[in-house]
């Protein structure tokens, strides 16, 4: 069996150290790149499983590097950052990163992460199934105005191609296999990133704002995906 690939950008030499230190004894096979500007040709030739990202790099920043990652995969990415302000954590899942952790961090936990994430994309149509709703299994959902193909992982709104991450694809599959079903910002992030202790109601909110902005025609006032204040988020079926 082929070890899972990590590729750890950071200029620090000492966090890429002890990361690969930490990442190989848990059994992965770890590259690197101390740069923004080498990032997409390793990215090219090896096809890492995830990519732990840092935000401050010289050259191309993290965010910058991320947003080129997500115009051509979906591979997880976890930023790294000495700030601590929730708006630079805002900011960096929204350009497409799957998860935040700031420095100075403890590599164990950080680690951890990393095999949630991993585990996340292998069991995610097994926690899916688990709601044992027959829309999940279907190979089209369909409503008004938008089309979710689950063969091809692609999403059409209003007849246009929308490019998701694939957490935002999982969600939007998750709420609209699962129409007027309520679920909790609890529900969401154990469901979509498969670990309920490594998350807050800031990621979910991140993310389905990001949804909204590509699937909505007016994102302030969205038709497909409501807010349930103070619970969580709802599909709307009732469209037509």
């Amino acid at each position: 069996m082929n070890k899972e690939t990590i590729l750890i950008v950071d200029d620090d030499d000492d966090i890429r150290k002890v990361l690969e230190l930490y990442l190989c004894d848990a059994g992965y096979r770890v590259i690197e790149a101390d740069n923004g500007y080498t990032v997409m040709d390793i990215f090219e030739q090896e096809k890492p499983d995830l990519i732990i990202l840092d935000v401050m790099l010289p050259g191309l920043d993290g965010l910058e590097v991320c947003q080129m990652i997500r115009r051509k995969s979906d591979v997880p990415i976890l930023f790294l950052s000495a700030k601590e302000d929730d708006i630079d954590k805002i900011v960096g899942l929204g350009v497409g990163g799957d998860d935040y952790i700031s420095k100075p961090f403890s590599p164990s936990v950080l680690t951890a992460k990393v095999k949630a994430h991993l585990r996340r994309n292998r069991q995610f149509d097994k926690r899916v199934d688990a709601f044992d709703n027959s829309q999940s299994r279907k190979p089209i959902i369909s409503y008004p105005g938008l089309v979710i193909d689950q063969e091809s992982y692609s999403v059409k709104a209003n007849g246009k191609d929308i490019h998701l991450s694939t957490k935002e694809y999982q969600i939007l599959c998750l709420l609209a296999a699962n129409p007027n079903r309520v679920f909790s910002f609890e529900q969401l992030f154990q469901m979509i990133w498969g670990e309920s202790s490594f998350g807050d109601h800031r990621t979910v909110m991140v993310h389905i704002s990001n949804l909204r902005k590509k699937i909505e025609d007016d994102p302030t006032s969205p038709e497909f995906i409501s807010t349930v204040r103070g619970i969580g988020y709802k599909f709307n079926s009732d469209l037509y």
